[in-house]
């Protein structure tokens, strides 16, 4: 998984990604000369974004934009869209004479990304009641400059924004009236469709723990100068979550269905192209494949330790019991990753960078805004040495009305550690996107042609070619993460078309896959509040890997180089399955055949 951030607190939330131009190996003059010219296209539409997001140029490393924050108020949202629709029609124009093919694809990757932004935008002001989240907003816009990676020098700047956000700087109003003013707006339209209950209470249940993460990052980066403006801040932002408790959540919907015209546009823009139903017959399919794929592996595992019972899920939960505890985690994560390292120079499975990754824990407050395991990407305009962080929670927040926390134990056992250090790490995202950062990058292709069902199906293909070198129980729970990904592709969009209840998606996942009921809970928050059509995207992207190395080894019979291969493919970034297979099949195959 990679943690989203928010581009445009606005509205649109896009995950930072990026992709490399369609070559590996060294630039040749002729791709410096078109990815400069692609990145003068691509500058419209990033000055405009790092104009109505200032935290989204921070987050790209440009330190100008630290002291700044987005007023997303409706003028500010209708003078961005004016100017968005002047790009588009200022691209299609360009689009009339370009004659490089890799620069019109990103001037149809820019417009494509804007077309579709306009289209969800017009639904979600003529149809909807937003719930506006403050304190994430807030949360989103310091995390950037309160991180370990982030010079220190840059840090101070945090201070600035906790008095914008609060109004106590000339000039700005507290971001919570403006929310509040959009909010009232929304509610005064007709036949309008309000959030979801049960997405409101969920998070608005863990704002807490996100406002005093705020405190945490401030104390932990020896800020100066927070206090006095953060005191303020706080008693608006729990002031704000009483007034929408109050005034909005009276009124929210207690269905969490989607629209199924937004239920359609989510899937579109996560790439899927075929109808969900469609990608839930696939997924079951496979889900019983698996499980009998499972079954000879238990029985070796139940044999070799003397279980009373070999059945897959009886295993699993005596892996489980051999959990691994605070301080241990980390060195545990960190041995395997080297363990996975040497499978991957061993069995020549893609070229590893020398640099080491980094693994972390979370906090709470980043355990409430990501609740899963994740890959935080690194910036892509401005890098000067960050690179991507893997970001492991230990704990689910208590849901509203329970007392205590859910306690994961799906990551924190030996078995499990091999299957997510191959997905969030190596041969996994790290990889995806730290290698960007390092081999150049096409900014149109880095920040605007992400598409989750490449960058997922990349993460699941990852495990995929590892697994069969990892000792018999890392192979028994990686094949039941892919047993998670299947089920996850038939659980939201039969959730979502009401086929089932959430209490029969819970019992899926936490009897035939095992998860703890936290995990299985932040499963189902994610099919039904938190990213609806999201989780498909690892099923379908793994199934449109799967068919293209199927393709590309007929394509090349004996000459096949799994190494060649996918180096290639990391080589083109985070692109659509479309267009990673045109560059597979026009430039890869042919220069592996030695045409």
């Amino acid at each position: 998984m990679i943690k989203t951030s928010t581009l445009k607190i606005t509205g649109t939330i896009l995950l930072i990604a990026g992709a490399c131009f369609a070559s590996y190996g060294q630039q040749s003059a002729e791709t410096k000369a078109w990815v400069a010219k692609s990145n003068e296209y691509t500058k419209i539409i990033i000055d405009l974004d790092k104009k109505y997001s200032p935290e989204y140029g921070s987050s790209q490393g440009l330190a100008e934009y630290d002291k700044d924050i987005a007023v997303p108020t409706l003028q500010n949202i209708k003078a961005e869209r004016r100017d968005e629709e002047a790009v588009v029609t200022r691209l299609t124009e360009a689009l009339k004479t370009e004659q490089n093919n890799f620069i019109k694809q990103d001037i149809n990757i820019i417009i494509t990304h804007l077309k579709l932004g306009f289209r969800q935008q017009d639904f979600e002001l003529s149809r909807q009641v937003p719930f506006l989240n403050a304190a994430s907003t807030v949360y989103g816009g310091l995390e950037t400059l309160l991180d370990d990676q982030t010079p220190e020098a840059r840090r101070q700047s945090a201070v600035m924004r906790i008095r914008k956000y609060a109004g106590l700087e000339k000039g700005y109003k507290p971001l919570v009236d403006i929310y509040k003013e959009r909010v009232q707006l929304q509610m005064a339209g007709k036949n309008m469709i309000y959030p979801s209950k049960q997405r409101m209470e969920t998070d608005l249940s863990r704002n807490a723990s996100i406002i005093s993460g705020i405190a945490e990052l401030c104390v932990k980066y020896k800020v100066t100068g927070w206090k006095q403006p953060y005191a303020v801040l706080k008693k608006q932002l729990e002031a704000y979550d009483v007034w929408t408790k109050t005034n909005v959540l009276p009124k929210a919907r207690t269905d969490f269905r989607l629209p199924p015209e937004e239920y359609a546009m989510s899937l579109e823009s996560y790439g899927i192209d075929i109808p969900p139903a469609k990608v839930a017959e696939m997924a079951h399919a496979l889900f019983k494949e698996l499980q009998d794929e499972m079954k000879p592996i238990a029985e070796q595992i139940a044999k070799k330790r003397n279980l009373k019972s070999s059945d897959y899920r009886d295993v699993i939960r005596e892996l489980k019991k051999e959990q691994i505890h605070g301080d241990s985690i980390i060195p545990l994560y960190e041995q395997h990753l080297k363990d996975i390292e040497a499978i991957i120079r061993d069995h020549q499975l893609v070229t590893l960078p020398t640099r080491p990754a980094i693994i972390r824990l979370a906090s709470a407050a980043e355990t409430a805004q990501s609740p899963a395991p994740h890959m935080v990407p690194p910036p892509f305009l401005n890098n000067t040495g960050q690179r991507g962080v893997f970001v492991l929670p230990l704990n689910m927040p208590a849901s509203p009305g329970e007392k205590a926390a859910d306690k994961y134990d799906d990551f924190t056992f030996d078995a499990a550690s091999w299957t997510i250090i191959a997905h969030e790490a190596r041969p996994g995202h790290e990889l995806q996107f730290d290698k960007m950062v390092e081999e150049g990058v096409s900014q149109a292709r880095a920040l605007y042609a992400f598409n989750s069902t490449n960058v997922e199906g990349w993460g699941l293909y990852s495990e995929y070619i590892t697994r069969p070198y990892m000792p018999l129980e890392g192979q028994l729970v990686s094949l039941d993460y892919r047993l998670l990904r299947a089920a996850r592709a038939f659980l939201d969009p039969e959730l979502q078309a009401g086929k089932i209840t959430q209490q029969q998606a819970l019992d899926v996942l936490m009897n035939d896959v095992v998860q703890s009921r936290a995990f299985a809970r932040q499963e189902v928050e994610r099919y039904t509040i938190n990213a609806p059509g999201q989780a498909n995207s690892y099923f379908y992207g793994f199934t449109k890997m799967i068919a293209l190395r199927k393709d590309t080894e007929a394509a090349l019979g004996s000459k096949f180089n799994a190494l060649h291969f996918h180096d290639f493919i990391l080589s083109q970034g985070i692109l659509p399955p479309a267009l990673i297979r045109e560059a597979v099949m026009n430039e890869f195959v042919p220069k592996e055949k030695g045409l």
